[in-house]
């Protein structure tokens, strides 16, 4: 095997150098050795690699020396070790991990080179650990506000969302390990998620949905595929002829392989003949039936030479790790711990800025923390990913810790936390025996909390006023009943406002929530994120005025939940009852401390109708003329920066754009330039307009850059329906450069 592995690295040298091998080609490089290998192989031991081995891991050939799989949950950190059949802790003590800002935080740095440091941090601990394929980057399209896993995911633009999972899957398998990108497809939303059908039609699954997949496999190399839990068209996605086989492989030339998410295979037949290779977890499908199946002569043995080729590549293309060279020490990377905190001060976003309250004047000698998310830990919670930190820097032990001499900070905590259903679950015994702990997400606010918070604030030159929601509330297996913020917190704004005007509020959240009231009294508003184990320092430097705040955002913030689209065309929620969550009811022992139960009927048939089409987040708010609290792209800094000067170039295949960028400030700065383009006199339907290409830029104080910004023609295309193929529509189209995509600062056009 090792040998093979040298022989393999050759022949990826002398891949990459030539043009003509794409990035999927290499994993076929040693295809004739792999077809030896399924030659000596049993019908029984080639099924044996097709499901799970442990939680895991999947077989091997033990019999040719051939290693597991081994798999790594992601997407912003290794899981610690669990138990062999769940998931348990297994109590080590060298599988603490760094915990990278989540997938939103990253987002909003709209960096694909920091993408590319965070895949390779990512990549590189997994090695340590000892762990062939990462289950990430998670990079469904953010179409719900309340989306579960907005906090995993990357944006509500396929365009950010694209450049940042190629880097991110480059990285990671640039250190050596494989990247499962996931979950393919249209997983949007977390309610039935385990049953909804997402109906769609192909143009706008084409341009929205699976952009950022297929620049993962073509542009990434991405070695491994995740199949979403819900159906499209009807077909599960672990069983989806269209998207696995049609797509997936026929179209985009996907060589690796396809495991299925954790309990989310559904047939033998269907499984076998549509394109899954591993089910995870158990055999129940890809197991006994499937051999059953073969013999019977309903699948052709041929189909299970197909998925151990693909597995094969993955393990010969990853090296495998002995079991006495990993785990020898705590995986996290003074690297890695480097790349989480760049990540962390570039994400954060400055909303507003009245009077310039922000950075925090030296005359600020006294500063009230207010607001239990000052201190609450993000790298866990919640039913889903999460990470054994080596340490985590909470934003109130970051102010305290980068606090200029003769600052003095104070604490209350104003609400209280609350848990949801993981505390619910524990009985009324545990809720009476923690008081600090909310029985309701509105729950009002605690009248001696309150008293405490206010007294702080009295007594403060400035307060800091720290909201938002937590790992219980935004978390996988189920969305938010809104985006209203919980547990009282606008009136305890409101309240401290009245004894101290002076307020900067940071919201630390996953995703978006409701600000109208909370904006009427903050005269700052910053989005803070969950944001790895660095986020406190990151955010006091931010707010001390170390560093100048640069991120933007990766999504809208709608002024109310009913102006989004899937709300405003009452196609979400779904009028569906499940009992309980597919992956909640299957893993219940080892997440929630309950037994394990199958899962419950449908009521009502769950279909998810997707009749906005491409015009999801600020496509819509722009083209239907509805007014934001925050645009997509928005994102204020403490200097000034000034576009001028914008030229275009057009070759063959590619459009230049050139401008001036000046920072007008006195400090350093980073801007992230956008571009956009709006149709002019189009036949066919378009968004207002669309985000084609965006840079993040460096200047020091008054310094002034040329910035070219490419965006090729292709990019311009539509998915023709009628023709079930890409077209390019011909006309004039304007170019739009700015700040934000509210905040267009030069417009020019060209003939396409």
């Amino acid at each position: 095997m090792k040998k093979s592995l040298i022989i393999l690295s050759l022949a990826l040298v002398a891949a990459c150098t030539s043009k003509q091998v794409a990035l999927q080609d290499r994993l076929i490089v040693h295809d004739a050795e792999i077809n030896a290998i399924i030659a000596q192989m049993s019908l029984e031991e080639k099924v044996e690699m097709l499901h799970s081995k442990t939680n895991m891991s999947s077989e091997g050939v033990p019999r040719l020396g051939i290693q597991d799989i081994k798999y790594a949950d992601g997407p912003f950190g290794i899981r610690e070790e669990g138990v062999p059949n769940g998931f348990q802790s297994a109590g080590w003590v060298t599988d603490s991990a760094t915990y990278f800002p989540t997938g939103s935080a990253l987002a909003a740095t709209w960096s694909k080179e920091l993408a590319y440091k965070y895949g390779t941090g990512m990549g590189t601990e997994a090695r340590k650990r000892g762990k062939d394929v990462i289950l990430g980057p998670a990079i469904n399209i953010q179409r719900l506000p309340v989306g579960g896993r907005t906090y995993e995911y990357f944006s509500e633009d396929p365009v950010l969302t694209a450049a940042l999972a190629v880097d991110y899957t480059k990285g990671v398998q640039d250190a050596g390990t494989a990247a499962c990108v996931k979950h393919f497809a249209l997983n949007n939303q977390e309610m039935n998620r385990g049953s909804v059908n997402v109906i769609c039609n192909e143009r706008t699954m084409r341009e929205i949905y699976l952009k950022a997949f297929e620049a993962a496999v073509k542009e990434g190399g991405a070695m491994a595929i995740m199949p979403a839990y819900n159906k499209v068209g009807g077909f599960y996605c672990s069983e989806n002829e269209h998207l696995l086989n049609e797509i997936l492989r026929g179209e985009w030339g996907f060589k690796g392989l396809t495991v299925s998410d954790w309990g989310g295979t559904h047939s033998t037949m269907g499984a076998a003949l549509h394109g899954l290779d591993v089910q995870m977890t158990g055999d129940t499908y890809l197991g006994p039936a499937l051999i059953d199946s073969v013999k019977a002569g309903k699948v052709p043995e041929s189909v299970v030479d197909d998925k151990v080729r693909e597995i094969l590549r993955v393990r010969y293309a990853v090296e495998a790790i002995p079991a006495d060279k990993c785990n020898l020490a705590t995986a996290s990377q003074p690297e890695s711990r480097a790349t989480a905190y760049e990540v962390a001060t570039k994400s954060v976003v400055l909303l507003k800025n009245n009077g310039n309250i922000l950075p925090i004047s030296k005359d600020v000698k006294k500063i009230a923390v207010i607001g239990r998310n000052a201190v609450a830990l993000t790298q866990s919670g919640g039913m889903g990913a999460g990470v054994k930190s080596v340490y985590e820097v909470t934003p109130l032990e970051g102010l305290r810790k980068k606090a200029p001499a003769g600052v003095e900070i104070t604490y209350a905590p104003a609400y209280k936390d609350y848990l949801g259903m993981f505390a619910r679950w524990r009985g009324p015994e545990y809720l009476a025996q923690h008081p600090e702990i909310a029985a309701e997400i509105d729950e009002p606010a605690d009248p001696d909390m309150l008293a405490e918070a206010l007294a702080v604030a009295k007594d403060a030159d400035l307060v800091i006023y720290f909201f938002g929601t937590n790992k219980s509330i935004e978390t996988e297996g189920s969305d938010r009943i809104d985006i209203k913020l919980p547990l009282d917190q606008e009136r305890i704004c409101a309240e401290i406002a009245a004894v101290n005007p002076n307020i900067v509020g940071v919201m630390i959240s996953g995703g978006p929530c409701e600000l109208t009231e909370i904006n009427k009294y903050a005269s700052a508003l910053v989005q803070g994120w969950w944001n790895g184990l660095e986020g406190g320092n990151a955010l006091a430097d931010i707010l001390y005025g170390n560093i100048a705040p640069s991120g933007k955002l990766p999504f809208t913030f709608p002024v109310k939940l009913e102006d989004s689209p899937a709300y405003a065309l009452d196609n979400y929620p779904q009028k569906a009852e499940v009992e309980g969550d597919l992956f909640g009811n299957q893993y219940r022992q080892d997440i929630q401390g309950q037994k394990k139960r199958p899962m419950g009927p449908t009521r009502y048939p769950a279909t998810a109708y997707y009749s906005e089409g491409s015009l999801v987040g600020y496509r819509w708010f722009d083209t239907k003329q509805v007014p934001v609290m925050y645009a997509f792209g928005h994102g204020l800094s403490y200097v000034d920066f000034e576009y001028a000067n914008i030229q275009t170039k057009k070759k063959k295949d590619l459009i230049e754009v050139s401008f001036n960028l000046t920072n007008k400030g006195t400090m350093d700065a980073e801007e992230v330039a956008q571009l956009y383009v709006h149709r002019v006199d189009a036949t066919v339907e378009w968004p207002v307009k669309e985000l084609k290409a965006f840079d993040r830029i460096s200047l020091k104080a008054g310094e002034t850059k040329k910035v070219t910004l490419t965006l090729p023609v292709s990019e311009l295309r539509y998915w023709d329906e009628s023709i079930n193929d890409w077209n390019l529509e011909h006309g004039t189209i304007d170019i739009l450069v700015g700040s934000a995509s509210d905040d267009i600062r030069m417009t020019t056009n060209i003939a396409i």
